[in-house]
């Protein structure tokens, strides 16, 4: 008996995954789970680890590509009403990992509550936030984190603090773990001033980059002491096209996607992006953005 019976009013087959990313490029997923609630999410896990079939979670698809083969493994929604709750203890929040994050803080800088006016204009699900610990100048979803609830990848869970959860510059400890909910700590402030601040950040934000295009937000991170969309300005790069794909004029660190364009042909530009970059200042520019590839296991076997 296929082990993906218990799962099957969950589990959907050969799905077409790349277009549920910003990009909207790239192939299929083997498979898509939905789980109803964390108990759910572990027996799954429990299952896929015990054939050793590779699991990835999709959350609002921003700092995602997949690869035109697609994906070869079992891809997780966390889209159900157990996973989007939202539960307040005066300024302490606890998260369900698939919140969309910009309503939640536009909700919260509503109200009066200060430490996520900086999140305007960063698309992304609260356990992807978390797991890369999504930010920009004026500072990043760790600031205001707590603790979180992490599932590994054998079904176990448990709580993370902060210093577990090792929070960094556009990275997190938390690995092959899934997140399922996430605690936060804000604080009281005037509403007048918290939504004049979310409101500012989105401006500066739509100014400066190509949001209404196809892309996956800054494709690199930052070096040490310096910003990666002005290396690949001063280096000529902006307007840069590889079939399809191009260096955004209008911030270098963004590649858009145009008609015709393909997940190979923006994988092709970054990567010649870094050469050129490399090449003009010795500096090797680190991709941000998560790739999503065939692993060359054979997905979900009975």
């Amino acid at each position: 008996m296929n082990w993906l019976s218990e799962f099957a009013d969950r589990v959907q087959c050969g799905v077409p995954i790349g277009p549920e990313t910003w990009f909207r490029l790239g192939g299929s997923a083997a498979y898509v789970f939905r789980p109803r609630d964390e108990d759910d999410l572990a027996s799954f896990l429990r299952q896929a680890h015990s054939h050793a079939v590779p699991v990835k979670v999709l959350g609002r698809g921003a700092n995602v590509l997949v690869s035109d083969e697609g994906y070869d493994g079992a891809v997780i929604r966390l889209d159900s009403g157990a996973f989007r709750a939202v539960v307040q203890d005066g300024t302490r929040f606890v998260l369900g990992a698939g919140v969309d994050l910009i309503p939640f803080a536009r909700r919260v800088s509503t109200e009066g509550y200060s430490g996520l006016e900086g999140m305007a204009g960063i698309p992304a699900s609260v356990g992807g936030a978390l797991r890369m610990n999504a930010g920009g100048a004026p500072g990043d979803f760790g600031d205001v984190v707590v603790s979180a609830r992490v599932v590994d990848p054998t079904g176990a869970a448990s709580e993370w603090d902060r210093d577990r959860l090792g929070l960094g510059y556009r990275t997190s400890a938390i690995g092959d773990g899934i997140v399922v909910r996430v605690t936060i700590e804000l604080k009281r402030d005037d509403p007048g001033r918290t939504m004049a601040r979310f409101n500012k950040f989105d401006a500066m934000k739509r100014r400066a980059q190509p949001l209404g295009d196809k892309s996956a937000g800054c494709m690199f991170k930052n070096p040490p002491g310096e910003a990666a969309g002005a290396l690949i300005d001063r280096a000529g790069l902006k307007g840069l096209e590889y079939g399809g794909a191009s260096v955004s004029t209008k911030h270098a660190n963004f590649i858009v996607a145009d008609d015709g364009a393909t997940a190979s042909h923006v994988i092709q530009l970054l990567e010649l992006v870094q050469g050129r970059v490399r090449e003009a200042f010795g500096i090797e520019l680190e991709v941000e953005v998560d790739i999503w590839r065939p692993v060359g296991k054979e997905a979900l076997p009975a």
